[in-house]
């Protein structure tokens, strides 16, 4: 038996144990995501990078990681450089940034280096032995969420929100009613039901937005991230001082439920391809929904956070440096064929981690939430780079 046969028979079987002999969507992708066996994050190690089924930023090159260490170490000294200082990567992939940090860290930035506590925390095994095998001169450790002590220093994400399962909510006969997975025929298929849980009408209210408003069609169908809400409850109860940086895709609330916008933001992964389909390839398929930021702030602040600053990573990498890389880079180009080579792979690698068209990395939303700290902290990242 194949791994997604295997997957889909446990994933049958949980469905026909279940009350109603249905699940919600949050379940089943949690199921296809996270099973211990067969799930998706779980089991491969090469869902990343050329070979996987996406790219993400610091696939490019070592530049991302590399300008992220200069937001890193500019915090270190909005926090009075604390002779110790914890940065903490949620959901590390294959410890690119890690590698690229430290180095950059270490090289520039020594005293902060010297301070530094990095800690991983990667709920995949799979991942978490290619990180160990790529981090394994540097100093860093692994730990899980619920073991981290509260820190000094800042916790960070890059594609990590967009991954937690989420629920659907469909708007059908001026009601809100859920989505749930249930079996006919041997199949998965879908179907309505009352919301499974208050937290998602409470989720509305929290963002103001009215799906029953004549503005939103019935059959109007779109995702809600509470697991992102228990996340962020969970990470400001680690943090005595210090930041949270979440780089993503998404959009804030008005934006993402928008009424065009009438099949929500779910898309699925498989071989540098997206499609519609969450259930095929099960085992074997990314499955995502953006970030509604807006969320994320307004339920931050309930949880104890203050909002720094909310950005896109392409504004955000500018005001890190990006933009004298790229004025620097003839400068640096080795003679030769090989050499200017580089030179257009690097530049168009730094375009890329900047691109502001609407499927480019450069419109990601970058938000930093503070605790402990005062509220008028001024980082570069968040500083407007200058028209030049």
């Amino acid at each position: 038996m194949t791994s997604t046969s295997a997957l889909t028979t446990i994933i049958t079987e949980h469905i026909q144990t279940a009350p109603k002999n249905r699940i919600t969507f949050r379940e089943y992708v949690n199921l296809a995501l996270y099973h211990s066996q067969h799930g998706y994050y779980t089991t491969k190690v090469s869902i990343l990078g050329p070979s996987g089924d996406f790219i993400t930023s610091p696939h490019l090159s070592r530049d991302f990681g590399e300008l992220l260490a200069n937001q890193f170490a500019d915090m270190w000294c909005a926090l009075g450089q604390p002779t110790t200082f914890h940065l903490v990567e949620m959901g590390a992939g294959q410890g690119l940034i890690a590698a690229d940090v430290l180095s950059y860290l270490q090289q520039h930035f020594p005293d902060c280096y010297a301070t530094l506590n990095y800690i991983i925390i990667e709920r995949s095994p799979a991942l978490r032995s290619v990180q160990q095998e790529r981090l394994k001169h540097k100093k860093v450790s692994w730990t899980t969420l619920d073991a981290l002590p509260p820190i000094t220093g800042c916790l960070f994400s890059n594609e990590l929100v967009d991954a937690f399962p989420v629920h659907i909510i469909e708007k059908n006969n001026n009601q809100l009613q859920e989505v749930y997975v249930t079996t006919k025929d041997n199949s998965l298929k879908e179907t309505l039901g009352s919301l499974s849980t208050d937290k998602l009408a409470q989720y509305f209210d929290l963002v103001e937005i009215n799906l029953l408003a004549d503005d939103y069609s019935d059959g109007y169908r779109t995702e809600v991230n509470l697991a992102a809400l228990d996340w962020l409850s969970n990470v400001a109860s680690r943090i005595a001082q210090g930041f949270l940086l979440t780089i993503d895709y998404g959009h804030i609330a008005q934006r993402y439920y928008s009424p065009a916008r009438h099949r929500g933001t779910l898309k699925c992964y498989y071989q540098h391809r997206h499609h519609d389909d969450p259930y095929t390839n099960i085992g074997q398929q990314d499955l995502t929904a953006h970030v509604d930021f807006t969320a994320l702030e307004r339920y931050g602040e309930k949880v104890g956070f203050t909002n720094v600053g909310f950005t896109q990573q392409g504004l955000f990498l500018m005001a890190l440096g990006l933009g004298d890389r790229l004025a620097n880079l003839t400068q640096t180009i080795t003679p030769g064929p090989d050499g200017f080579n580089h030179l257009i792979q690097r530049r168009q690698a730094l375009h890329q981690l900047m691109d502001m068209t609407p499927m480019g990395l450069g419109t990601f939303g970058v938000l930093i939430q503070s605790k402990g700290i005062d509220c008028n902290v001024s980082l570069k990242g968040l500083v407007v780079p200058p028209l030049t």
